[in-house]
């Protein structure tokens, strides 16, 4: 089965009675175009919204009648059609339902003929009418007049069978109509993201934009996409990371600069990873590293209070997850001699670490110092994790932007934020000095010319920029999509809206 059938499949109906129910949809569809009534109108006379009517009258006593005459639209999400009566249920777009009533002796034969014979589940429709509380208690519109909104072709899929995760991934327009989380998601996002900027704002912050077209690539260790400019006949890259050119900003005085927005690396895509993904970054004259832990602390927690109201928060399966306090700052070489039982250092030789790497057979493509450390730290200790909790001081060839550590010789001022098990955030005391730099740009086009993909490349103008002077800065970096996924316990592809697939 393909995954276009499959997903076809997990929505009800086959292909062969999609395709007779779109037939008899279409047919209707003329019927309303041919009347003058139309499918599609430009609008109908709305005076309120569903939400509204339902906060208004939220204290409604069971058979009442308000005298109140509203007009109001939503989809078609259920139906039932008697003799003399017929009952829809009609949802906004965030979910909120009221009931529509189509009575004969309200709007007549004809017009109750018409509801009958042309709305169909998944039709946007308009009524106007009373709002009542019906025998049962159900808040009501008594109908007076109606209208089709505007015309669904293609049924609804079941709403009492949950949709796979493939299916919801593939049709988020689907998702979004019947699942209460999917939408929830998606005012969960905005609400984050309006911390995001409040925090930042409160802290004299500027936002801004950079390129996402580059001549070169750089400020992360990754695969680009690549394309072609036919204007300027060259080749251009999809950005991996703002960072050069927020740095320029701040050359430029910007002294206290952020950007939200997206990046792009060809790489492989998992239950964290995906192709296309929202970053933030941010960077601080005359900060660093710690007081870019601090910033990052305190955007996560004022993030979760905005999502939550508390910074302990509830994941998707009900697990709550705590977010408070200040968390703890774990320096990388400590907690790995302390958890594989063997003293590893800066000065540890390449061999000594090849061993170890081969004995838990652990595999590196390219075998430095740094990144050796790093795959043994996350064997040893990144699963024994729980807390949120920021890996310091890195080790220098894994980080040719990050300024030498003040006061350890051989590791850089780095963190690495974990939550939830994976890397959630990264912070830099910032490489401000141009020869350094050069330095260690030089450095990584050897390992590109060895052949590691994911090697920076050395950028003349953004070198140009540091020789004009950039002051002693902090950097940080984070991921909106796994913010997502911390605050929610979802996946990657649940907390992006539209995600890439095949």
């Amino acid at each position: 089965m393909t995954d276009a059938s499959a997903v076809a499949s997990d929505l009800g109906p086959s292909e062969a009675e999609v395709s007779e129910q779109k037939a008899v949809r279409l047919a209707k569809r003329e019927r309303l175009i041919e009347s003058g009534v139309g499918a599609y109108p430009v609008g109908v006379p709305i005076t309120t919204t569903i939400p509204e009517v339902r906060e208004r009258f939220a204290e409604l006593e069971t058979d009442t009648a308000t005298g109140e005459i509203v007009g109001l639209a939503g989809r078609v999400v259920h139906a039932r059609n008697t003799g003399k009566l017929c009952f829809a249920a009609l949802q906004s777009g965030d979910g909120a339902r009221i009931q529509a009533m189509v009575s004969l002796a309200e709007v007549g034969d004809e017009s109750l003929a018409l509801w009958k014979e042309l709305v169909d589940l998944g039709d946007h429709v308009f009524v106007s009418g009373e709002v009542i509380s019906s025998r049962r208690g159900e808040l009501s519109v008594l109908v007076k007049e109606w209208a089709i909104a505007s015309k669904a072709i293609l049924p609804l899929p079941n709403l009492h069978t949950e949709l796979s995760e493939e299916s919801r991934v593939r049709t988020r327009y689907l998702d979004l109509i019947v699942r209460e989380q999917a939408r929830t998601t998606v005012r969960t996002r905005a609400r984050v993201m309006q911390s995001l900027r409040s925090t930042f704002d409160s802290h004299g912050y500027l936002e801004v934009e950079t390129p996402m077209l580059q001549t070169i690539h750089g400020g992360a260790a990754a695969r680009p996409f690549s394309t072609h400019s036919n204007a300027f006949d060259t080749e251009l890259f999809l950005r991996i990371a703002p960072e050069l050119f927020l740095k320029r900003a701040v050359v430029g005085g910007i002294d206290r600069v952020f950007e939200i927005n997206r990046n792009f690396r060809n790489e492989g895509a998992d239950s964290t990873h995906s192709p296309e993904f929202a970053m933030v970054e941010a960077y601080q004259a005359y900060g660093d590293y710690n007081q870019m832990a601090d910033l990052t602390q305190e955007m996560i927690q004022k993030a979760a209070i905005a999502v939550s109201g508390s910074t302990t928060v509830t994941w998707a399966d009900g697990t709550l997850y705590d977010l408070g306090g200040d968390w703890d700052r774990l320096p990388m070489y400590e907690s790995l001699s302390e958890a594989s039982g063997t003293r590893i250092t800066p000065d540890s030789e390449l061999p000594v670490l090849q061993a170890m790497a081969s004995d838990l057979g652990i595999t590196v493509a390219q075998e430095t110092h740094g990144k050796l450390v790093e795959e043994l730290w996350e064997h040893f200790v990144k699963g024994g994790l729980t807390r949120p909790t920021f890996v310091t001081d890195f080790p220098v060839d894994t980080s040719p932007l990050v300024r030498a550590h003040r006061s350890k010789p051989g590791v850089v001022e780095k963190w690495d934020l974990y939550v939830r098990g994976f890397e959630l955030a990264t912070a830099y005391s910032e490489l401000v000095d141009p020869v350094v730099q050069r330095e260690r740009f030089v450095e990584q086009a050897t390992l590109a010319a060895r052949g590691d993909v994911e090697a920076m490349r050395l950028d003349e103008d953004f070198l140009r920029a540091l020789e004009h002077g950039m002051p002693p800065s902090g950097g940080m970096g984070m991921g909106i999509d796994r913010l997502l996924m911390a605050l929610t316990g979802l996946g990657i592809r649940e907390t992006i809206l539209f995600p890439l697939v095949k």
